[in-house]
């Protein structure tokens, strides 16, 4: 066929059909179906609205022209149903099926799948085409459950969330859509509560379960385990599904007892702390969640107390029994055994805040506790030993029992000097250096009740056991206390006499001196020990010349023994 004959062919056709009484080119003629534009649809689509489905919407209802005839937002209150079962017209049914949360679409509805020919009196004109905005804000159904979703969840989880237990938990609230209805933090504190007891609505309660102690998890819970067909107040809408996110701060349970976990114990752990007995440790507070709240190291300074009698916590009092000295052990203390509902602000600690102590033991006695001795090397044929008023030369080293190092013999010259009784030392380094052979090493383990208190000293904290490691390198026989001088037999009858050297009637310092150093040298007698003898011969002559004139007259000079028996008969 030639290309003319095809072309008025197609013009008869055209002719035809305009005579039938068909569409012209350019208008489309009644709809068939409603027309769905799909103006915004959202990233992310985790869930189509499908037949059945409950779903909660917001619309703007028009004609043609522009004019309004219905709005969910004129009414201050979105649309609830279920799609697709025949509750909605029949060109919103269609068209609502498929949609996301927060896809808006455009809808044009004819008139037979709107209204038809009757309308809506009043309202919508018959054969009216329906033109509908509509946002989609939750959808739901009957069969969900609740979907979990963990975000972070810590390496170690020792312990995770049962009924009963009761948790404190920050937390989000959002609808489907993303509107914010609550949070924990705008309120600046947790939501502290039981769960499985019904003190929660159920998806909370079910949603809770299984977490550990700083997860994060997010919680979609569908109407039916929420607020319902009634919603609660103005802010969670009928039959609205909810979005937590929440981070689960701390919990435990009102059974919970003191939790232990031993970081590290010494190899040799000779005693453990008991009740009544003092301990120094150092600790950092911290809550579950890794907030720390107090610690004993920003101050540098120990903390020191009794332990089973009261002062601390009833927790720490429990978590401290059976410590060694320089173990790390961590205490975990529910609130029933801490600072309970109220906390303690001063230290930061909320309400009912399970708290973790992670402790470092530095030493503890009792104060019933004597001197520690430990013989390290005794010499063979060891016959003289160390007695009160001996005069002894040894070398120390001084430590704390956390090895912390404080004082040496070894940085000085020479040996420690010190005549034992004479409370030149303190009580318990004299204990330990009594009955000691020269050349004896031993190890002297001194409680601050013997030692030096609890104010402590130079360089020695307060209530701390201090640890000697001692050698005795000579000693040498003492006098009785009080006593410059004794004989080893009786003195001499005529001692006066024997004094004055050139018989004129007076001793001088240098006639007292000679005599004296000739009964030593003779074996007659000996001085007190002393690394400067000549002080104590100084001494004994000054105690002598009573009259301070430079001599002893006879009248002066008198024996120590008999001047003790003088005072006893003056106070008779």
């Amino acid at each position: 066929m030639a290309p003319g004959s095809r072309c008025c062919l197609l013009l008869l056709l055209l002719l035809l059909l305009g005579v039938l009484g068909a569409p012209a080119l350019g208008d489309p003629g009644p709809l068939e179906d409603v027309v769905i534009d799909r103006y915004y649809i959202p990233k992310i689509c985790l869930r189509e609205a499908q037949m059945g489905d409950f779903i909660r919407y917001h619309y703007n209802g028009t004609f043609k022209d522009g004019k309004k005839f219905d709005s969910s937002y004129d009414r201050g209150a979105t649309v609830a149903g279920v799609v697709g079962v025949g509750r909605l017209i029949t060109g919103m049914d269609r068209g609502l099926q498929g949609m996301c949360v927060n896809e808006r679409r455009h809808l044009i509805v004819p008139p037979h799948l709107g209204y038809g020919s009757i309308g809506v009196a009043g309202l919508i004109p018959p054969d009216a085409t329906l033109y509908f905005d509509v946002v989609m804000l939750d959808i739901w159904n009957k069969k969900d459950k609740l979907q979990i979703t963990t975000l972070s969840k810590p390496e170690r989880c020792n312990r995770t969330v049962e009924n009963s237990d009761f948790v404190r938990y920050h937390y989000n609230g959002t609808l489907l859509d993303g509107t914010p209805f609550d949070s924990s933090y705008s309120k600046g504190s947790t939501y502290d509560t039981y769960v499985g007891t019904g003190w929660l609505i159920k998806g909370m309660d079910q949603g809770l379960l299984g977490m550990c102690a700083g997860e994060k998890r997010s919680i979609i819970i569908p109407p039916f385990l929420a607020y319902g067909e009634k919603g609660y107040g103005t802010v969670i809408p009928p039959q609205a599904s909810l979005v937590f996110s929440v981070l689960l701060v701390d919990f435990h349970n009102p059974k919970d007892g003191v939790f232990l976990e031993h970081l590290e114990v010494p190899e040799s752990c000779k005693r453990r702390a008991v009740t009544g007995d003092f301990v120094r440790y150092h600790y950092n507070g911290t809550l579950m969640d890794g907030t720390l709240f107090d610690s004993s190291y920003s101050r540098n300074q120990t903390y020191n107390t009794y332990i089973g009698k009261g002062y601390i916590i009833p927790g720490m009092d429990q978590g401290l029994q059976g410590v060694c000295v320089g173990e790390h052990r961590r205490v975990v203390i529910p609130p029933h055994l801490a600072y309970g509902e109220n906390g303690a602000g001063k230290h930061k600690i909320p309400g009912s805040a399970v708290l973790i102590f992670d402790v470092h033991v530095i030493d503890f006695h009792n104060p019933a506790d004597p001197v520690e001795i430990e013989t390290v090397f005794r010499p063979e044929g060891c016959n003289a030993t160390t007695r009160d008023r001996d005069f002894v030369r040894y070398h120390y080293n001084c430590s704390l029992l956390d090895g912390t190092r404080l004082f040496s013999s070894h940085d000085y010259e020479k040996p420690q000097e010190v005549t034992l009784g004479a409370n030149k030392v303190i009580e318990g380094l004299n204990s330990g250096l009594l009955d000691m052979c020269a050349g004896e090493r031993r190890v002297l383990i001194v409680p601050p009740h013997l030692g030096h208190g609890e104010s402590g000293a130079r360089g020695v904290p307060g209530s701390a056991v201090l640890r000697f490691e001692v050698e005795l390198i000579s000693m040498e026989e003492g006098v009785p206390e009080g006593y410059l001088f004794i004989w080893h037999g009786e003195p001499p009858a005529n001692l006066y006499e024997q004094m004055d050297l050139n018989k004129d009637g007076g001793i001088p310092a240098e006639e007292f001196s000679t005599f004296i150093k000739s009964q030593v040298a003779e074996g007659k007698g000996r001085l007190m020990p002393s690394s400067d003898p000549e002080k104590v011969i100084a001494d004994m002559f000054r105690n002598q010349d009573r009259n301070q004139d430079g001599k002893i007259t006879p009248e002066e000079l008198k024996l120590k023994s008999d001047e003790d028996q003088e005072k006893i008969h003056e106070e008779l």
